[in-house]
């Protein structure tokens, strides 16, 4: 009878054990490492998405059947609404025993979204390979919050503004730095005509002086002949 009780406490103890085991497995099966955007500001009407990276920190391999984005929406005139955004890669996904993968969820915004931050959550729901039944099983769900900048419109037009007068700015410079160097040009060409004209005043002058000088020359009287 002693015996008995004691392989019924030591079946009991093991089912305890199997069971707690199972239990740790289910609470911590997979982590979200990461979820990063894909640029720092988004505009209202753009689309993005969002990198996240999922790690299996269990003894067994696990599979990712479902990757979410929840995203709390404020509209221009105050109205909350919220969206869920799926990842675009074939679930389910299997990840085995320490290894990582990282997947995409594609988001995108309302054009009349109002401006600021808001917090996407992140959630990623997982099964977990139970050796001793073979078979899956539903694990835990572990989320990541990231951190979405809308920036305003009116900013936007703002530095756009501002791009333009900068633009128009650099054009008038190339244009008052054409007309400069036009302007150069056209006097040293006018300082080459100068000098030329004076060569050939000079030539010609030299030209008169020397033919002056040849009719002024007495000439000998021609004699008779005897």
């Amino acid at each position: 009878m002693k015996n008995k009780n004691s392989t019924l406490t030591i079946i009991l103890m093991s089912l305890c054990f199997l069971g707690l085991t199972s239990i740790t497995q289910l609470a911590s099966a997979a982590t979200v490492t990461s979820a990063t955007l894909n640029k720092d500001v988004y505009l209202a009407g753009q689309t993005g998405y969002i990198s996240v990276t999922v790690y299996n920190d269990k003894a067994t391999n696990i599979t990712v059947t479902e990757l979410s984005a929840t995203i709390n929406y404020y509209y221009q005139d105050g109205t909350i609404y919220i969206q869920k955004f799926f990842t675009n890669a074939t679930l389910p996904s299997e990840i085995a025993v320490g290894q990582s993968q990282t997947y995409q969820v594609p988001i995108s915004l309302p054009v009349d979204i109002a401006s600021g931050y808001t917090s996407p959550i992140v959630e990623a729901k997982t099964d977990i390979w139970q050796p001793l039944t073979s078979r899956w099983t539903t694990s835990d769900r572990p989320t990541y919050q990231v951190k979405l900048y809308i920036e305003s419109p009116y900013k936007q037009m703002y530095d756009n503004s501002q791009q333009n007068l900068t633009d128009a700015q650099t054009q008038l410079d190339k244009t008052q730095m054409l007309l400069q160097q036009q302007r150069t040009s056209n006097e040293n060409l006018t300082n080459t005509s100068y000098v030329l004209v004076a060569v050939i005043v000079a030539f010609a002058l030299a030209c008169a002086g020397l033919f002056f000088v040849f009719k002024m020359k007495p000439h000998p009287t021609p004699q008779p002949a005897p």
